[in-house]
């Protein structure tokens, strides 16, 4: 890009030399690599993504009272992530390895971190993203600072990760440096069978609901299904 060396001598030539540089910049942006989604291989939430969580990001993944519907998410995520690679899990103890196992993750290709300790949980985030070992790492929601979240958005951003907090509702400081905020709801339980003792319970029919997003307006959502075997 040339460097003007004389100075404008009009205030219709700054204006003219302005909009010439703004639109080499637009160029510069169009030619250069857009970051990769990871698809979940949930239909409806992947669409309604357009094609699944951005790579390079924070993403917090909220819903109050059953977490079925975050971890069922989670699950098909991890599923997808470790058939080609590694995935890390921060757990606080509420990890249920087998449900993962049952929803098609590779546990073989899973680290799980045990933190209990907001202190903890940051420092593993910190050092699975630092490492490169993973492209995913999740982790629960804890009470950092603005600037521990910040830390960790910028780490995410440069090494081209995905950090997945999951929570009842994401904190202030965690809302302003996510790239996504998905909200499960829970609207309808399945079940098979008479009811009573002889019923059988099978899983959720779930409300994902955007309310940051880069993409897609505030309020965009789509219909889900989380199976039992994914409610970890």
């Amino acid at each position: 890009m040339a460097i003007l060396a004389e100075p404008f001598s009009t205030l219709g030539d700054r204006q003219a030399a302005f909009a010439q540089l703004k639109e080499r910049l637009h160029e510069v942006v169009a030619r250069a690599p857009q970051r990769r989604s990871l698809p979940t291989a949930i239909p409806g939430l992947d669409h309604l993504l357009g094609g699944g969580f951005p790579c390079g990001s924070v993403v917090a993944l909220e819903g109050s009272g059953l977490s079925a519907g975050r971890w069922g998410v989670v699950a098909s995520l991890l599923a997808q992530a470790t058939r080609r690679g590694l995935a890390a899990v921060i757990d606080d103890g509420a990890l249920y390895p087998p449900a993962l196992a049952q929803a098609g993750v590779c546990l073989d290709r899973l680290l799980v971190v045990p933190a209990q300790t907001a202190l903890r949980i940051a420092r593993a985030a910190d050092m699975l993203l630092r490492s490169r070992i993973c492209r995913i790492v999740v982790m629960p929601v804890a009470a950092l600072r603005a600037a521990v979240w910040a830390r960790l958005a910028g780490l995410a951003h440069r090494m081209d990760a995905l950090l997945v907090v999951v929570s009842a509702q994401a904190t202030q400081e965690l809302a302003i440096v996510t790239g996504l905020r998905l909200r499960c709801i829970l609207e309808r339980a399945i079940v098979r069978g008479a009811r009573g003792v002889w019923c059988r319970f099978e899983g959720y029919d779930l409300r994902a609901e955007l309310h940051k997003h880069k993409r897609s307006a505030p309020g965009a959502h789509a219909r889900l299904r989380a199976f039992a075997s994914e409610a970890c």
